[in-house]
């Protein structure tokens, strides 16, 4: 990051008035240019609380009074450029007339700042997102620096809201309607490059060369954005716009309910609408805004964004760090926890029996690493960072041990008596069970304190969480470097004490049972699969359990089941498809019949039942066991339960999470009279599957 170092050669201009800011650095240098810095006090990163923006309403002025040169917009701080508004003043909201008087406010200042009668100039170096990105779409001129943390994008929707600084409208002013939509509507964070590729940005400077050389070169220059070409402006007229429109809302459908998730619905009506004339749709922005900020879908996704950083600060509560990772257990979950380690830049090995069992982990190792990095020579490093490793070789080298071979409590106590003396001093020894007790796979080990509980949910590239399973014997420490090494590999830990299913298990269970019993006693699997849509999950109970495999839920109720002389009239129901090969998605029929990886169910089957009464009764199911896990203690509090199962089972977001919705249920419908359609098709979500079969595609969650 460039500092107040880089103005050494660069006097100051004598008789500049002294202006003295709390959140603002400013430098001047002799040819009159205004360098101002964001250094936000007393936090890690810079973000537009409405002190900064009060100062830099304040630093406007200085400006329009001083009538330097020119002004430079930087970052003071090596975390980043802005990331954004304050997301923690937003719950301070309760009316929409209240939020859309706010950002009036903060359109003036950025009207301002774009009407200045010097050059401005957003040098940009880290990140640079939502009202960050807006303030410097003000600026006349915009550069990146090539540097691997800079990201520019807008993540708004992610919080149930459109960019309300005047993003929305200034972006398909300077991109163009289709570019500026499609970066807003799917929040994607660009790299410098793909930002000025676009025309996000203006200029992009190498790593090597300096922000305040380039800014200042471009006001000497009287550097000014041009704005799109000829497609980028048409694109911005009525005609387009009406024909494009439809079509966005068309695709945005196939991610998300517009009743679930109003606010990409309302960003494409207010484009289509006045996107041809930017003071009118600056206007109606900061109307749609407001309504949407105190909308109970962006209550509920600011709870998400805060539970997510909850999480984050459970994997910074320890300063370990691996170098080497060994995965013993090369089935799909082995295979893909050692390609994703691969990934996130640690060398890994990977155990099995023979090298027979291998080969299919690296084979689908290698198309994740072509997917993820694209490049031939990085792919290539990345396979020679994944090393086979059939006689455990590599286990006193390793800093994480991971058990992930199939669920037999016999065969992993067998592994772990083997593990434990080779390993080196520090190591973490983790195991991956889906269910088993902590204390029966550890009473085997010279020390049971050291093990603790990795459990990844499948596929393990696109799932966010990993239980880090404790028990009462577990060294405290050991807990803590489990979550620093998921911190590490960019998944997000969730403290769970060792029980029977853990917590996403186990609350699924009794989940899905309840709609395997609905099922029995006549409710179409297509009908209970929608009912559970249109409250929101990603997807249905039946459609969910075929996707796990009905041998895993097998697996999982046995272990859950207290009294092992009773057997449930659903755990038979499964028994009996499992026994005649019926295993789900990975047989090609259990309950449905699966044909190209997708469900065959039947049509207009859903409509004829009563969606909101059925969903009534599988979330009163799920959400008992949520409350019954919480009173137990498997996890500290609500926020972590509720942290779980969004992240863990893609619990309906724009909910809060279970706890929340019990707790605002008045504001929450249960579900809508629509019936999702293949237009609305959502992301689907799969918690666990069988660690012994091939990966199938599954699409991420908007």
């Amino acid at each position: 990051m460039s500092t107040a170092s880089d103005h050494t050669n660069l006097p100051d201009r004598a008789g500049y008035p002294e202006q003295h800011f709390k959140h603002w650095k400013l430098t001047h240098d002799r040819d009159n240019i205004l360098y101002a810095r964001l250094d936000r006090a007393g936090e890690r990163v810079n973000a537009l609380s409405r002190e900064v923006l009060e100062e830099f309403d304040q630093l406007i002025s200085l400006v329009e009074r001083e009538t330097p040169r020119g002004l430079v917009l930087m970052s003071g701080k090596s975390t980043g450029f802005v990331f954004g508004a304050d997301v923690r003043e937003f719950d301070g909201f309760t009316s929409a007339d209240d939020v859309t008087a706010e950002i009036n406010r903060v359109h003036e200042m950025f009207n301002r700042l774009e009407k200045l009668d010097c050059i401005t100039v957003a040098a940009i170096e880290g990140y640079c997102l939502g009202g960050g990105l807006e303030m410097s779409l003000a600026c006349n001129w915009r550069i990146a620096k090539d540097v691997p943390a800079t990201r520019l994008g807008f993540p708004e929707v992610q919080l149930g809201i459109f960019p309300g600084f005047g993003g929305s409208a200034r972006s398909v002013k300077v991109m163009g309607g289709i570019k500026a939509m499609e970066l807003m509507l799917t929040s994607r964070q660009l790299k410098a490059r793909a930002a000025k590729a676009v025309g996000l940005v203006d200029q992009v400077i190498g790593r090597h060369e300096e922000l305040v050389w380039a800014a200042r070169k471009a006001v000497l220059s009287g550097k000014k954005n041009r704005g799109p070409g000829l497609v980028g402006r048409l694109s911005n007229s009525l005609p387009a716009r009406k024909l494009l429109a439809e079509q966005m809302r068309k695709q945005t459908r196939r991610k998300a309910r517009p009743e679930h998730y109003p606010a990409p619905y309302s960003l494409i009506d207010t484009w289509e609408q006045f996107g041809g004339n930017t003071k009118t749709m600056m206007r109606e922005e900061a109307k749609a805004v407001g309504k949407l900020m105190v909308s109970s879908a962006a209550e509920g996704l600011r709870r998400v964004f805060h539970l997510m950083e909850r999480l984050k600060s459970e994997g910074k509560s320890s300063d370990f760090k691996a170098s080497h990772v060994h995965v013993v257990g090369a089935g799909v979950m082995g295979g893909d926890i050692a390609a994703w380690c691969v990934l996130r830049g640690i060398d890994v090995s990977l155990q099995d029996r023979e090298m027979k069992f291998i080969t299919p982990a690296l084979k689908r190792a290698e198309i994740l690493f072509k997917k993820k990095l694209r490049d031939p020579a990085k792919v290539k490093a990345a396979m020679e960072r994944l090393r086979p490793d059939p006689d455990a070789r590599f286990v006193p080298r390793a800093d994480v041990v991971i058990e992930a071979i199939y669920e037999n409590v016999e065969a992993k106590q067998a592994l772990f008596r083997s593990l434990e003396p080779r390993m080196k001093p520090g190591a973490i020894l983790a195991t991956n069970t889906s269910a088993i007790p902590l204390e029966t796979l550890a009473s085997v080990l010279a020390n049971p304190a050291r093990l603790i509980g990795l459990h990844f949910f499948n596929p393990v590239p696109q799932m966010p969480l990993v239980e880090v399973v404790y028990s009462m014997d577990t060294d405290e420490q050991e807990r803590r470097k489990g979550a620093a090494f998921c911190q590490q590999i960019s998944r997000f830990p969730l403290p769970v004490k060792s029980s029977p299913g853990f917590l996403v298990n186990r609350v699924l269970a009794p989940y899905m049972m309840t709609a395997l019993k609905l099922h029995r006693e006549g409710i179409p699997a297509e009908a209970l699969d929608a009912a559970a849509e249109a409250f929101g999950m990603p997807m249905g109970p039946v459609e969910l359990a075929d996707t796990v495999g009905l041998d895993v839920c097998l697996m999982v109720t046995g272990v859950l089941q207290s009294d092992d002389n009773f057997v449930s009239p659903e755990k038979s129901f499964i028994q009996s498809l499992v026994s005649a090969g019926k295993l789900g998605k990975k047989s090609g029929s259990g309950l449905y019949v699966w044909k190209d990886g997708k469900a065959v169910k039947k049509p207009g089957v859903a409509e004829t039942h009563n969606l909101a009464e059925i969903a009534e009764q599988l979330i009163e199911a799920y959400t008992n066991e949520c409350i019954a896990a919480l009173q137990e203690g498997v996890v500290a509090d609500e926020d972590l339960l509720d942290a779980g199962m969004i992240f863990g089972t893609g619990f309906a977001p724009f909910r809060g999470g279970p706890l929340y919705y019990l707790a605002h249920k008045d504001k929450q419908a249960i579900v809508s009279d629509q019936v999702k359609t293949p237009e609305h098709e959502q992301a689907k979500h799969t918690p666990d599957t069988d660690k012994n079969e091939p990966e199938q595609e599954t699409e991420t969650r908007v």
